[in-house]
């Protein structure tokens, strides 16, 4: 098989594996790159698998010009710069201890021990510079069949890195069949290793749900992550069944990961949030307790967190959306409350704050409609 596009074909990729390959060293394009173009789906970043050492990458990146970062020369990796864009560049190499996070690596020639120390088999593809594909593993057979199989063992895949059980659900969302559960043996061992979950930083499951939730349709690898004692581990207090409600309500809109998040109704204690996701995931939380009218949420929460709990609300509730609810919602947003401090002189601090607070109730309470005369009468 062959694979294409621009982010191989393109001066900058290339000029990166002919520096490797006219010096007598493999290179290949790896990993998602492959999987992707092979899938048809965009390409986002290129990282380049090669046989030479990561002081020889440096050297031959100095004697061309071209900027090289030793980004993590422990494991083999050097990033290199070409034409304004960061390519990847990491020797073959096999593990020879690891600890549930991190791995003490030795350097090979071999591409076949590199693509043994992989994750999944699809991600083990790799692409010369013509795009000629190499399958080591028959990646590519469970890539066309949607198929997410451990390279391996999936148990010791697992105990090499413990983040391999989300990436497990992830992938399945984004690239998995729909309409087949999860590989058996994979899923097995992923409930067998949940204690090794509590290793992993908070930040790193965070970008994984992250990535799990903004799938196109993440309801029945969240249900299978529950299923398997996971989903508790990484979001105590969560409950799966609104989800597939709520992405069937969706319909065409881009999925909203903050959004699916609500509804899963978890602690987020122990996630690693932005301030700004903290104060509208609350937001957003607090209005599913209540049946305030799309126009008013649009008012509170402005038109894309109004459109949000809408939404959330329906799948939670398991009830139709409201009529015209997106007009509303929009309406809502651009309703502007007609009174201001300066129109009531001889009020102030907290009385002229619950007096206010009051005059919007009322205002709300007219579906907008009072004018800055009624209110003031």
């Amino acid at each position: 098989m062959r694979v294409s596009g621009d982010w191989l074909d393109n001066d900058r990729t290339q000029t990166v594996l002919d520096l490797l390959t006219g010096a007598g060293h493999a290179a290949y394009a790896v990993g998602g790159c492959v999987r992707n173009a092979a899938l048809g789906e965009a390409v986002t970043d290129v990282d380049i698998a090669t046989s030479a050492r990561p002081e020889t990458v440096i050297a031959l990146a100095t004697s061309a010009g071209l900027r090289a970062v030793p980004t993590g020369l422990a494991h083999g990796t050097v990033t290199l710069i070409a034409g304004g864009e960061g390519f990847e560049v990491t020797t073959f190499r096999r593990d020879v201890a690891t600890d549930g996070r991190h791995a003490e690596v030795a350097f090979s020639d071999r591409i076949e021990d590199d693509a043994a120390r992989r994750d999944f088999t699809m991600n083990a593809l790799y692409a010369d510079a013509a795009g000629h594909v190499l399958d080591p593993l028959g990646g590519m057979d469970d890539l066309r069949a949607r198929r997410l199989r451990f390279v391996g063992d999936p148990a010791q895949r697992i105990a090499e890195d413990y983040l391999r059980i989300l990436r497990f659900f992830r992938f399945h969302a984004q690239y998995g069949d729909p309409d087949h559960g999860l590989d058996a043996d994979g899923l097995a061992a992923c409930a067998a290793g949940v204690d090794g979950l509590a290793r992993l930083s908070a930040e790193r499951v965070t970008s994984e749900l992250r990535k799990l939730l903004s799938a196109r349709d993440p309801a029945p690898s969240v249900a299978a992550m529950d299923h398997a004692g996971v989903l508790a581990r990484v979001l105590p207090g969560a409950d799966p069944r609104a989800l597939a409600p709520l992405v069937h309500l969706e319909g065409a809109r881009a999925p909203h990961w903050m959004r699916r998040l609500a509804v899963l109704g978890p602690s987020i204690d122990h996630l690693r949030l932005t301030k700004a996701e903290t104060r509208s995931l609350t937001r957003l939380r607090d209005a599913l307790g209540d049946m305030t009218a799309p126009a008013v949420l649009g008012y509170r929460l402005g038109a894309e967190l109004g459109e949000d709990a809408v939404l959330a609300r329906a799948a939670v509730l398991e009830s139709p959306l409201p009529p015209d609810w997106q007009a509303e919602v929009t309406r809502g947003t651009n309703a502007h409350f007609p009174i201001r401090a300066a129109d009531l002189p001889g009020l102030e601090g907290a009385a002229l704050g619950q007096h206010l607070k009051a005059l919007e109730a009322r205002w709300i309470a007219s579906d907008f409609s009072a004018t800055r005369n009624d209110l003031l009468s």
